[in-house]
């Protein structure tokens, strides 16, 4: 049976093809540490569960979920609320915000509802991997902006071409960053809206990990700067501050135009998020912000164990800004590649190559710090003794 052309174009998902290696390993009988894919560990906070429960069984949420295209009116007012209290953004629910399937869905919507055949899109480099797939399944084509260590991981707005700049549609783009942990400035925002003002681009602003800033940084949202909702949406989800990366909810803010296209694709792709699950992410954001600073504890205490013990055998390793990964440059000039296998053979630790982000990212990789004290503990000494016994073997 032939596939559609379309496939051809899109590359293996990196993720999935992860989730591989491990099942292999673990087939084999190896005891393998994933810190390759950022999937708390920790559970979901009782009352989101409580309420799920509760909701569940009236019979009304059995059917189809309401307003089903946008999302419950409830949620949507919970999900401003929130908005206004975090970030002093305020949002009209009925127009400016959007429920989601998780904010993976809401990339791949964007694109459908924004971009045209051979229309242009930028996205960073290295950038979430969905970002691609989600530009080629609209018929785009994507244009790789670089990020780099010299510039805190954040574009160089100034050197995208002025051509590929004029023939662009969309961006995405994403602060607190995946992979690199970098966080964004008010300043650098404020750059973007004139430049997607300039040249006509809409903005997908994808922000899962605003919660996760470390050091002093700042929570921000991109439609905290003046003019963002003319140009662009913003992306977020309960996967993260809330471990809940199962349950599949998120949501759209922002720019009223393209919520409406992203309602239309909706309406024509889905029915919508159960009720149940709607009323426990109202519980969530409304009764859960203790979780959000327990978890940042959690991974404070763990981005310093990588980081001490890392540092200690000579590999450098600078502490991420934001997010809950680490981004390590590969020692001794290894590929990515290079790394990942030597470090899931010689030491069953499975970490993500860089080179899967894209062509910037090669000459790293990316350590998860989703995993439990005691796990991360054994990969980080199991690093250890890898690199003892290549020192003693020269």
């Amino acid at each position: 049976m032939q596939l559609a052309q379309r496939l051809q174009s899109i590359p293996p998902y990196l993720f999935m093809e992860l989730r591989e290696k491990l099942r292999r390993a673990r087939a084999a009988g190896k005891d393998v540490i994933s810190l390759a894919i950022g999937d708390p560990v920790e559970p979901t906070p009782d009352p989101v569960i409580e309420e799920l429960a509760r909701a569940a069984r009236d019979p009304a949420n059995h059917r189809y979920p309401t307003d089903e295209e946008k999302g419950m009116l409830a949620f949507r007012q919970a999900v401003a609320r929130w908005y206004a209290e975090r970030y002093q953004v305020e949002l009209d629910p009925e127009t400016e915000v959007l429920a989601l399937i998780g904010s993976k869905e809401g990339c791949h919507h964007f694109a459908l509802a924004r971009v045209n055949a051979g229309d242009l899109v930028l996205m960073t480099d290295p950038g979430y991997p969905a970002y691609r797939a989600s530009i080629f399944f609209a018929g785009g084509e994507p244009v790789t902006v670089p990020i780099r260590a010299e510039d805190g991981f954040l574009p160089r707005l100034d050197e995208i071409p002025a051509d590929a700049a004029r023939r662009a549609s969309a961006c995405f783009l994403n602060y607190p960053n995946n992979p690199t942990g970098a966080v964004a400035t008010p300043a650098f925002f404020a750059e973007l809206v004139g430049f997607a003002r300039r040249y006509g681009v809409a903005v997908c602003h994808d922000n899962p990990y605003s919660e996760f800033v470390f050091d002093g940084a700042r929570r921000l949202s991109f439609l905290q700067t003046p003019g963002a909702r003319e140009v662009g949406i913003e992306l977020n989800s309960l996967s993260k501050p809330f471990n809940m990366t199962g349950w599949r909810i998120g949501f759209a803010v922002g720019n009223r135009e393209l919520l409406r296209g992203l309602a239309q694709v909706k309406s024509n792709t889905d029915s919508g998020i159960f009720n149940a699950v709607q009323y426990a992410g109202i519980a969530a954001l409304e009764r859960c912000g203790e979780n959000v600073d327990r978890m940042l504890g959690v991974y404070e205490r763990r981005r310093r164990l990588v980081a001490d013990t890392l540092t200690a055998i000579g590999w450098k390793a600078e502490l991420p800004k934001g997010t809950f990964y680490v981004w390590l440059p590969t020692p001794g000039g290894m590929s990515s590649a290079e790394c990942a296998s030597l470090l899931l053979e010689r030491a069953q630790v499975l970490v993500a190559p860089g080179r899967g982000y894209g062509e910037y990212g090669e000459g790293y990789i990316r350590i998860s710090l989703t995993v439990s004290d005691a796990r991360l503990a054994e990969a980080m000494e199991r690093m250890r003794r890898l690199r003892q016994l290549m020192d003693a073997r020269g």
